[in-house]
């Protein structure tokens, strides 16, 4: 049942503990070691959200009853070009540290492999569906292959790997963007009549074969996600059951902190400050696209990355729009593909995607949000405009839970 929100009133707030199996995105540990003999990195803006994991912090943002004084082993390493953090509870300091080693030794391999711009296995896939000829694919390519065509397909392919030239044609195939005019419209109008989908890459067994020259993958939107899934996968096969993997602020957080809920904190779109605050245990993932990093500023306007395929231009209509599912790998394609849909239609996409909860924020500034979503935010704005929608479809434990 949604919960009533209006201007000025507290927001209620509901824990709802989740456990969904990552079933066939689970990969085998001989998997996970197949995928560390190539190289990733998908750089990527997204929102941050701040795992809140100490009481100063907590104090700081004014949250009551945050306070927990279980151990919580923290380490931090670079990867998707962005900080990775990882937080343990419930092992020994020892046995934390070697699986911090595991990781960051496996988030070194994939970031180089996933790289849309650096010479990789990325870089020779994009060189051979050029050719139309088919290929084999590196396993670690494959399987992102597979889980994109199908999220492409549930977006209505706002969520769009293939767009590639795209991206790279409005500068953000570079670790910092210049600040410079955008593209020539004629360049992107082009681009955008070739039309590149996920559907038109050809799979057959491990065998991969281009069917439109304009296709070019970039794995921004789905790498971090499908990375933190691997990583939680091999944390689960170390033993450990209670962790947050967070990349950059898009994250996975399992079990609990000591049998109490992780606590996110989502960063305002403005990029300071703080949104709104989330509980989290069980098994899910937090994921936000926004329109606020990653981009350049020409003659007083604002360019972001994320990229429209329907027109070739940076998203418009949203600010940002923060995911929770289950999985990471939808988690993170969808906030793209949200962002892409706005406040027009992020709902029918959410329901198409199967999507448990979701926070719009429009560039009017108001939140839309469905009931799940409504019911466990706690939103800082003391009088937000606040438009609740349907409830999704995806949202069948939330919907168990209120009921």
């Amino acid at each position: 049942m949604g919960a009533d929100i209006r201007p000025g009133r507290p927001t209620p707030r509901r824990l709802l503990p989740r456990g969904l199996d990552l079933g066939r995105l689970a990969p085998s540990r001989a998997w996970l070691w197949q995928v560390r003999r190539f190289t990733l990195g998908v750089a990527k803006g997204r929102a941050a959200l701040v795992i809140v994991l100490i009481p100063a912090l907590c104090l700081a943002l004014l949250l009551a009853g945050c306070r927990d004084d279980s151990p919580v082993y923290n380490t931090r390493f670079l990867a998707f070009g962005t900080l990775m953090d990882l937080s343990i509870v419930g092992v020994g300091r020892e046995e934390a540290e070697r699986a911090s080693q595991l990781l960051d030794q496996e988030f070194q391999f994939m970031h180089q492999a996933w790289h849309a711009w650096d010479p990789g296995p990325m870089g020779r896939v994009n060189a051979l569906l050029a050719t139309g000829k088919p290929f084999a694919a590196p396993p670690c390519i494959l399987p992102l292959v597979r889980q994109s065509q199908e999220l492409a397909a549930r977006s209505d392919n706002l969520f769009n790997p293939a767009i590639g030239h795209l991206v790279d044609l409005w500068g953000f195939h570079a670790d910092a963007p210049e600040r410079r005019a955008p593209p020539d419209k004629a360049r992107i109008d082009a681009l955008v009549r070739a039309n590149p989908l996920m559907s038109d890459i050809e799979v057959d067994g491990i065998l991969l074969r281009g069917k439109n020259p304009a296709v070019k993958l970039d794995f921004g939107a789905i790498g971090k996600g499908y990375g933190i899934d691997l990583a939680i996968a091999h944390l689960r096969e170390l033993g450990i059951h209670h962790a947050i993997v967070n990349a950059g602020g898009d994250l996975r957080a399992i079990g609990n902190r000591d049998g109490q809920p992780w606590r996110i904190a989502v960063r305002s779109p403005g990029g300071g400050g703080v949104l709104a605050i989330l509980q989290v245990s069980g098994d899910e993932s937090i994921f936000t696209s926004g329109d606020y990093e990653r981009n350049f500023t020409h003659e007083g306007k604002n360019y972001h990355h994320v990229i429209d395929p329907r027109t070739g231009w940076p998203a418009e209509g949203a600010h940002s729009v923060t995911v929770i599912h289950g999985d990471a790998t939808t988690a993170d394609a969808a906030a793209t593909a949200l962002l892409v849909a706005g406040p027009a239609r992020w709902h029918e996409i959410a329901q198409a995607m199967g999507i448990r909860s979701v926070l719009l924020i429009d560039q009017a500034g108001r939140y839309h949000m469905d009931p799940s979503m409504a019911a466990r935010v706690e939103i800082l704005d003391r009088h937000p405009e606040i438009i609740i929608s349907p409830p999704l479809a995806g949202d069948t434990a939330g919907r168990q839970a209120g009921s």
